[in-house]
């Protein structure tokens, strides 16, 4: 029943409205109502802020730009050859001079966005294999990052080795004089 009003029948099955009892608070949380004391109620109350939307988790991450760009190239272009076959059919079924250029066209685009079709798997097998989503033992992506770690855990073993070296200030080392 969550409404400002019901509807009540009455004895002879005429519908009555009554109001429900509300609080010093108008149903709209940025409109203020006048209290008791014909003061607004807002005045009296902090201001509710509620945000215009709420930020949800992504169900899927988002694909990776090289993919999403040749993903987009190929809709572009699928959505062109759809366009063109369709001038095709119609000037074909008009009996227009047109219909056989558009109909040449319409061949040649359908080769271009099967094109775009496998440039968007090809894109995406590409770049798995080289950052390594594919959880498979012999991704060659695997074995790069696991040399780029330990490379890394080198360099930082040796800056502190330096580090300690240097802290020291040569106390503990045998003088040449």
């Amino acid at each position: 029943m969550g409404t400002a009003e019901r509807r009540m029948a009455s004895e002879d099955g005429a519908a009555v409205r009554s109001k429900e009892l509300r609080g010093p608070q108008a149903p709209d949380r940025d409109i203020p109502s006048r209290g008791r004391d014909g003061k607004s109620a807002g005045v009296q109350q902090q201001q509710y802020y509620r945000p215009l939307w709420v930020e949800e988790p992504a169900r899927r991450r988002r694909l990776p730009d090289p993919v999403r760009t040749a993903a987009v190239r190929a809709v572009l272009i699928i959505a062109v050859t759809l366009i063109q076959a369709m001038v095709a059919f119609l000037c074909t079924m008009a009996g227009s001079w047109l219909a056989f250029p558009m109909v040449i066209s319409s061949v040649v685009s359908t080769v271009v966005a099967t094109w775009g079709a496998v440039d968007v798997w090809v894109t995406r097998q590409v770049w798995n294999q080289r950052n390594g989503v594919v959880s498979v033992p012999s991704s060659t992506a695997r074995s790069l990052r696991r040399e780029r770690r330990a490379a890394r855990r080198g360099a930082r073993a040796a800056e502190r080795e330096r580090e300690r070296i240097r802290r020291r200030g040569g106390t503990g080392q045998l003088s040449h004089s």
